[in-house]
């Protein structure tokens, strides 16, 4: 039975000149070898038989296939890198998410967006970011609500250890209790959401201190400061950076902070362990993740561009100035804090009785 070929033309061209053998090219007036035609047998079972042997049939098989997947590795720089905020503007993860927009995009040579995706203690950001194509053009930077919310919510969208590609750790914003320099204490203060850290600490603060205060939940440190300075709370517990220049402005008065020791940008404010309040030192961590499964390639490139970033002197004393503790880790720490911290979030919010949000 005559075998059957198929012909294809070699990628650099050639005559259409019938060859013998499994792999021909053909032959120009001067013997000298010019591109042709490379033919294998219809069937597989044909291999060896004159056609295409099998290695060699299964080998370029395996890099027809593996090259697609090469290429998405790549980047194009024609197409911008988005990085999703789950809080409003002028929130401790916004601001350090523009403070970090501009240095990223020289590192990468690739145009950085910052995109604010509020909302339901910062879980509409944080699924969108989960259930985003892992190819590389969409991070999140969160705070600590990636390790609170699992156990603050009774149903949360994503897995913060399996949803998510860990790329850095990022500087860690103390949180502060504040009130209006014209106003007085009465009983509710603002958020900067249910699942933060700073309600949390507030939390803790009632539990300890024996008093009743009403959360007044906000999308972000941003509305959250607002409300306190047009007097639509009474007090608020918030990340530093967001309120850091209006306590140093004398707009609003600083009443204590949760950092062990005194911040060093507000040493006239005491620190809750001062005031008899040891447990009360929640901070604000930061995370820069990928969805889950982002190719290994283009997450080392975004940790090695973002550590290299933050070890550089100028952006260190941009994020002390801005009240944040320049502290940074990649992957591996990531990994540790959310182990670490998801199941001490679940005993404090079981300890503290705050109930689960439906």
């Amino acid at each position: 039975m005559k075998r059957r070929f198929r012909w294809f033309p070699h990628p650099a061209g050639g005559e259409r000149v019938r060859v013998r053998g499994p792999v021909g090219y053909a032959q120009n007036s001067s013997n000298a070898p010019s591109p042709g035609l490379l033919r294998y047998p219809t069937s597989p079972s044909a291999a060896g038989r004159g056609g295409l042997p099998r290695r060699s049939f299964l080998l370029l098989s395996a890099a027809a296939f593996a090259r697609p997947f090469a290429a998405r590795a790549q980047l194009s720089s024609s197409r911008p890198i988005r990085i999703i905020v789950p809080f409003a503007p002028a929130g401790s993860s916004d601001v350090l998410a523009r403070l970090l927009q501009s240095p990223l995009q020289q590192a990468l040579s690739q145009t950085v967006i910052v995109e604010n995706r509020a909302g339901a203690g910062a879980n509409i950001g944080m699924v969108e970011a989960a259930r985003a194509e892992p190819d590389g053009y969409t991070l999140l930077l969160t705070s600590s609500a990636l390790v609170v919310n699992p156990a603050l919510y009774k149903n949360v969208a994503y897995d913060p250890a399996k949803d998510f590609a860990p790329i850095a750790t990022l500087p860690v914003a103390p949180n502060i209790l504040a009130v209006n320099a014209k106003g007085t204490i009465k009983l509710n203060y603002a958020s900067p959401g249910n699942g933060t850290t700073p309600q949390l600490a507030m939390e803790l603060f009632k539990l300890k201190a024996g008093v009743d205060i009403t959360n007044i939940p906000f999308n972000g440190g941003g509305p959250a400061t607002q409300a306190l300075l047009t007097g639509t709370v009474d007090l608020l517990l918030t990340a530093l950076p967001g309120a850091q220049a209006q306590v140093q402005a004398g707009v609003m008065r600083g009443l204590a902070v949760t950092t062990r020791q005194r911040w060093v940008n507000l040493s006239d404010v005491p620190t809750f362990t001062e005031q008899g309040f040891p447990d009360v030192t929640l901070d604000t961590e930061h995370f820069l993740l990928a969805p889950a499964g982002t190719p290994t390639e283009i997450l080392e490139r975004y940790t090695k561009a973002t550590l290299a970033v933050l070890s550089q002197d100028d952006i260190k004393n941009r994020v002390i100035a801005l009240g944040y503790a320049p502290v940074a880790g990649g992957p591996d720490a990531v990994k540790e804090r959310i182990a670490k911290n998801v199941p001490f979030f679940k005993e404090l919010i079981a300890s503290a009785k705050i109930p689960q949000i439906e």
